[in-house]
This record gives C-alpha cells, sequence and structure tokens, in this order.
C-alpha cells in the first residue's frame, strides 16, 4: 500500500484521503488543528506546519508528501524533500506565495496579466495609481486568500487609510481588468512527464469568495490558449501534480490572475462530474501512476455553501445533487460544504443549478 504524507488537513486533505482509499494507498496527516477534516480519512500528526520533528516523522513514514494548500512554510518543505519526494516542488510553492514573484513568472513565460506595480511604502500607493489609473485592485502579496487582504479603489478618496487597512505590508497593486468572465483551468503532470487537463470552469465569485463553478466552459480556442500557458508553467516550474490557473476572459483573449499549485476549489465538481476527479488526479501524478479520463461525463457544477449550513436542503422536491460536508462549525465567510450536480444538457444544469442557488442563503 502507497503512503502518502499530506501537509495540512483542511477539507482538501480529507478530499485528497477519499480519493487515496479508492486507489488503495493511505494518508497520514500534519495540521496544528484540533479534529481537523482530514482526520475523518486518515491519522493526524498535531504540529505546526514547519515543526521539523513532526516533518521528519511525516518523511520516514511517507513514500511522497504533497500538501493541500499554498501557504506552507517553503523551507521547510525543501528540508524534508532531501529525505523523501515532495511534489509540488518548493519552487512552486515560492512562486505562489508572493504575488510579485507569480507575476514575474507569468511575464517570464509570456502569459498575459494586468498592468502592476509593487507596493513597499505608503508613498508607493499614489504613485501606482498616477502610473496605471484608477480602478486598481490592492492586494498583500502574502497571505491573501478567499477575498482577504485586498481591496478595490475606484477613486483616489478610497487611498486614505488603506496602507493601514491592509496591515501595513508589502502589497501589489494591479490595474482593475474589465473582464467577461472568470475561469479555470485544472491540469496534472505525473513524475514521468505525462500530462491531463480538465476543461475550462466558468466562475463565480461574491465578496471574493467562489461561489458557484461550471464546467466545460465551452471555447475551443480559449481552452486550448489556457492549456498553452498552463503547460508552460508545468514545463517552467518542473512540476508534479496538479496546478490550477485563474484567468479572466477578456474578449477573445485571456489574463492570468493567479495560480494555485494544488487541487482547487473551482474544480469539486471532478468529483462526480469526471471520470478522474482532480483529487484522484494528484495522487496518480504524485504517485507515477497513469493518469486517468478528465473528460466531463456531460454538464457540471459546483455551488459552495458558505457561513451557515441551509435548512432547506433536507426538504423534498429539490433538483438531484451530491452533498460533501466539511465537518466545519458554522462562521461568516467559512466554507462549510459543496453540492455537486451532473446533467446530460447544459440547459437541464442551468434550470436546475437555479433552484439549487435558491435554496442556500449564502451569507
Amino acid at each position: 500500500m502507497k503512503k502518502i504524507g499530506i501537509v495540512g488537513a483542511g477539507q482538501l486533505g480529507m478530499m485528497l484521503g477519499e480519493a487515496a482509499r479508492a486507489l488503495g494507498a493511505e494518508c497520514r496527516f500534519l495540521d496544528p488543528g484540533d479534529a481537523p477534516p482530514s482526520s475523518r480519512v486518515g491519522e493526524v500528526l498535531k504540529g505546526d506546519y514547519d515543526n521539523p520533528d513532526r516533518l521528519s516523522e511525516l518523511a520516514e513514514w511517507a513514500d511522497v508528501i504533497t500538501y493541500e494548500f499554498e501557504n506552507v512554510p517553503v523551507d521547510a518543505v525543501a528540508a524534508i524533500g532531501r529525505r523523501c519526494p515532495v511534489y509540488p516542488p518548493p519552487l512552486a510553492l515560492e512562486k505562489a506565495q508572493d504575488r510579485l514573484e507569480e507575476k514575474g513568472l507569468f511575464d517570464a513565460l509570456d502569459i498575459p496579466t494586468s498592468p502592476y506595480r509593487n507596493i513597499e511604502t505608503e508613498e508607493d500607493l499614489e504613485r501606482a495609481a498616477e502610473e496605471l489609473g484608477l480602478p486598481l485592485v490592492f492586494k498583500t502579496r502574502r497571505f491573501g486568500y478567499d477575498g482577504k487582504g485586498q481591496a478595490v479603489v475606484r477613486n483616489s478618496s478610497g487611498l486614505a487609510g488603506l496602507w493601514h487597512s491592509l496591515g501595513e505590508v508589502p502589497l501589489i497593486a494591479e490595474k482593475f481588468v474589465d473582464f467577461d468572465r472568470e475561469v479555470s483551468i485544472i491540469g496534472a503532470r505525473s513524475v514521468s512527464g505525462s500530462v491531463a487537463h480538465y476543461p475550462l470552469a466558468e466562475n463565480v465569485h461574491r465578496e471574493g469568495i467562489l461561489r458557484v463553478s461550471t464546467a466545460p466552459y465551452d471555447d475551443e480556442d480559449l481552452h486550448q490558449l489556457a492549456v498553452e500557458y498552463h503547460r508552460r508553467m508545468l514545463e517552467a516550474l518542473g512540476y508534479v501534480g496538479t496546478l490550477t490557473l485563474e484567468l479572466f476572459v477578456v474578449g477573445e483573449t485571456l489574463v492570468a490572475n493567479e495560480f494555485a499549485p494544488r487541487v482547487h476549489n473551482s474544480g469539486h465538481w471532478s468529483i462526480e462530474g469526471a471520470p478522474c476527479s482532480q483529487f484522484e488526479m494528484h495522487l496518480r501524478a504524485v504517485l507515477d501512476e497513469p493518469l486517468g479520463d478528465p473528460i466531463p461525463r456531460g454538464h457540471a457544477a459546483m455551488i459552495n455553501i458558505i457561513g451557515t449550513m441551509p435548512e432547506g436542503l433536507n426538504g423534498s422536491g429539490l433538483p438531484q445533487f451530491d452533498l460533501h460536508d466539511y465537518w466545519k462549525s458554522p462562521r461568516p465567510g467559512r466554507k462549510l460544504a459543496h453540492l455537486t450536480l451532473v446533467r446530460d444538457d447544459r440547459d437541464s444544469l442551468t434550470r436546475d443549478l437555479t433552484e439549487l442557488n435558491r435554496v442556500i442563503n449564502s451569507d
């Protein structure tokens, strides 16, 4: 039985653990929390992500180590990589953890991005506004997610107090993209170099948090362009595992937003919607097993449940769906679960998605 060590034990780790069981593999996790979601599918070593003793224990046990989120300490991961294979590689973590490094990677690979500026001081805010023009999106260079650590400034008055409200830490200023849609492409590369890509998914965010993803997004030209950008990243990073690239659709082209060196919320539709889910695909990649089939079974959607679990889901007469509970306590802005639904055609998916969205009262 293959043994997979996973740094982090949240819901993504839990779903990796579920996929591992189906593959006949075993997972063990490292996490500082009490009873995190992944404890339902494997043993959790309690400790900080950079705890050398716990990391050593995980490396001694595992055949391979991976992680479920990108804010893992790079130095710690690199250190255990000398004792046990670690995928995705630490270089991918390093680039994903700093938005300025991330933009530099996109630039180096000729992947279009919105114009941006580095912000080191409060005075840089006004300089960026003058050089790029408003509106701008200001983001902390590190540790931002689900809308946290960022702000949209549409007029000069919005600059007042912004440096303080974002924590007086290095930022990046991005020219606001007037996009048509938000999409993401998820793909995986194995140790041996095999590559598989899921179709583009269309994503809808509210308050910086992903609410709904649907796949496939039917535009073959944009899909092929996204695959090309994704392949450039896989090759440049020497990548192994699943990588997600988030993009804006602007007319007939794509503009990169950010990437995640891991399985991703916008790929949850694949659990029921594809023969091989993104979680199984990731494990197959890091274990160097043949990659699975990413072609959708039909038209699929994922709906996040945020903040509170809606009582209406227990009622009768709702469209058929699959519920994936993360077993977390309710909290504003927290992802508690998601629903997936798969239909034969786009019209049926749209109709049932609208009905389920009516029932789910996300905060």
